[in-house]
């Protein structure tokens, strides 16, 4: 694994369960990625009490997620992944800027004294984790190492670069797709920030290869 200068990967949670602000607490369990949005700027511009206490649950009822969805497709990222377990909560997600800007949600549950993990999407995809649960929170490189050995059988490892990778061949450059995928977390404050470096690096790897493949084509 590749570190970056500023982050760092030692960081621990003390819990996965723990709110370590209002806003935190405000979008913890919420589904979409657009309300989410909607939730922190609200927040932030002091107008959190404007928002209808609908949008604020993490789940909306059919009629409101159809609704939503014919405002804007994006609407409908995060929607339609599958309800909770008990004891269950979202500890990163990762975002795809597809049609329906879908989303893979990381998850983690406390059942029997330890941490339980499972990935889902909006899809009923198939993902396994290792390790599948752990006595305590992961550190930030102990858990970017997790998301990168996630398994799909339909994708290619690393994980967090397994979207882009699976949509390169319909795009001209790897440039196009630099922001295709985004991968937060509120516990993780500087998740997002190492896979921008990562995605970043995997673009200009591209751009490399290109360049040398062109200089061989010329020299022939």
């Amino acid at each position: 694994m590749k570190t970056y200068e500023g982050i760092d990967d030692a960081f621990r949670p003390k819990s996965y369960w723990a709110d370590t602000s209002v806003a935190q607490a405000l979008v913890r369990d919420v589904k979409g990625s657009r309300r989410r949005e909607m939730i922190d700027q609200a927040f932030a511009s002091g107008q959190i009490d404007q928002v209808d206490e609908v949008l604020l649950e993490p789940e909306v009822s059919t009629l409101l997620r159809t609704h939503l969805g014919r405002i804007h497709p994006s609407f409908m990222g995060g929607e339609y992944l599958p309800g909770y377990h008990p004891h269950e909560t979202e500890i990163a997600r990762i975002q795809l800027r597809s049609t329906t800007w879908d989303v893979i949600s990381i998850r983690a549950q406390w059942l029997d004294g330890r941490i339980h993990y499972r990935v889902v999407d909006e899809y009923g995809g198939r993902f396994q984790c290792r390790p599948s649960s752990s006595r305590h929170p992961f550190s930030l490189k102990s858990f970017i190492r997790f998301i990168d050995q996630v398994y799909c059988p339909d994708l290619t490892r690393p994980f967090s670069l397994a979207y882009n990778e699976y949509n390169a061949e319909y795009y001209t450059t790897r440039r196009e797709l630099r922001h295709f995928t985004r991968i937060s977390s509120s516990l993780y404050p500087k998740l997002e920030a190492h896979f921008e470096r990562v995605f970043e690096d995997w673009v200009e790897e591209g751009e490399e290869e290109a360049s040398e493949a062109g200089d061989g084509q010329t020299e022939g």
